[in-house]
């Protein structure tokens, strides 16, 4: 067996894992896959968090605990995420000091319900990374209109962020601005800049599955012929402006106090289509300076039988901008279909987050105490 994800590192690509439970962490799994799969990074979400606690697995103890002492629910799941959060940084600290800081990370979430409110958004990414307290935390803040303010804000207090649920190249671009706006205001503060990390989490099979919709609506050969296109040709044209906003003149005078490159982070890289080759996102999405977060079956498929091939965005760009050209030509709005899933993005981790809060004060209940 060919070593497919020791290729795709050396090609630049860091090895991320999008889930993480607190079974993962004692049962020595988490350590494995660093030592054996590649990994060197895990992002959260709260949906990932709602699975594995709702399965309960290892989180009995720590549940009876706050039951005693009869947390509210909010500070119990709190309590709870940035433990496992802390503890798989730790299991990660070798990692972050080997590539000075840059992999070896672990992503956490703001609560989904601030999505639009910048100022509690802050707030809220000021107490998690002061809960977690780990160097190599980053702290997840969407990319809704709201969000924007909140990365500059987080980042220009020298706090490391991960942006997530991009979708549009233009929220994109507004991204990586508020970064180097955040960047620019940790300068200024006489911030080390060279401590302060951030990834943009360009999400993937969620813009093909929106999109094969719409195809399959209209029915023709033309359509159906697009199908499984435009979520690689969307994620390669943001690569194309990751690489022209970071060689402009206002990243170089940060390069220069030794910032950091906000390096795009392919999410939702799990095939959702069983006609599609299930390394998909992988495999066409090979760039230096990326990041790929993977469920652990698209990490599984890569390591059995991904081809890596060297870099398969180099060149692409001409030919994504027709493949999206193509969608609007059949009257499929790109700007619509994006907002569309941005608000079901947001939708769906709130949803996660309440059924979280739901199954949690539950658990508290069965195990309070009697009392007397």
């Amino acid at each position: 067996m060919t070593d497919a994800l020791k290729r795709l590192s050396e090609e630049g690509v860091a090895i991320w894992l999008d889930d993480l439970s607190r079974k993962r962490i004692t049962s020595g799994n988490l350590a494995e896959l660093i030592d054996q799969q590649h990994v060197v990074g895990v992002t959260t979400n709260p949906s990932i968090f709602q699975k594995a606690i709702s399965h309960g697995d290892g989180y009995e103890q720590q549940l009876a605990d706050l039951a005693a002492r009869k947390v509210t629910v909010e500070e119990a799941i709190r309590m709870i995420t940035t433990a496992d959060v802390r503890d798989a940084a730790d299991i990660l600290r070798p990692v972050f000091e080997a590539t000075a800081g840059q992999d070896g990370r672990v992503s956490i979430e703001v609560d989904p319900r601030l999505a639009h409110n910048t100022k509690a958004t802050v707030a809220e990414a000021k107490q998690l990374a002061w809960l977690v307290d780990r160097p190599n935390t980053l702290i997840k803040i969407p990319a809704t209109k709201a969000g924007l303010p909140a990365i500059t804000e987080v980042i220009g207090k020298g706090i490391s962020v991960n942006v997530t649920l991009i979708f549009s190249l233009e929220r994109y671009r507004e991204v990586m601005d508020a970064y180097l706006a955040g960047l620019e205001k940790a300068k200024a503060a006489g911030l080390d800049l060279s401590k302060i990390h951030s990834v943009a989490s360009f999400f993937v099979s969620r813009v093909d599955s929106e999109i094969d919709k719409r195809l399959d609506a209209l029915g023709t050969d033309e359509a159906k012929a697009l199908k499984g296109k435009a979520a690689l040709a969307n994620a390669r044209l943001a690569y194309e402006a990751f690489e022209q906003v970071f060689s402009s003149d206002r990243w170089a005078a940060l390069d220069k106090a030794q910032a950091n490159k906000q390096r795009p982070l392919w999410a939702s890289t799990g095939v959702k289509d069983p006609a599609y080759k299930d390394t998909l996102y992988v495999v066409d999405l090979v760039a230096p300076g990326t990041v790929n977060t993977m469920p652990e079956a698209t990490l599984d498929a890569t390591a059995d039988h991904g081809e890596i091939t060297g870099n398969t965005i180099a060149g692409t760009y001409d030919q994504s901008r027709t493949e999206i050209a193509a969608v609007e030509k059949l009257g499929i709005s790109y700007d619509d279909v994006v907002q569309v899933l941005e608000d079901e993005g947001v939708d769906k981790f709130e949803t996660s987050w309440n059924d979280l809060l739901k199954s949690t004060e539950a658990e508290l209940q069965r195990l309070a105490p009697s009392e007397g």
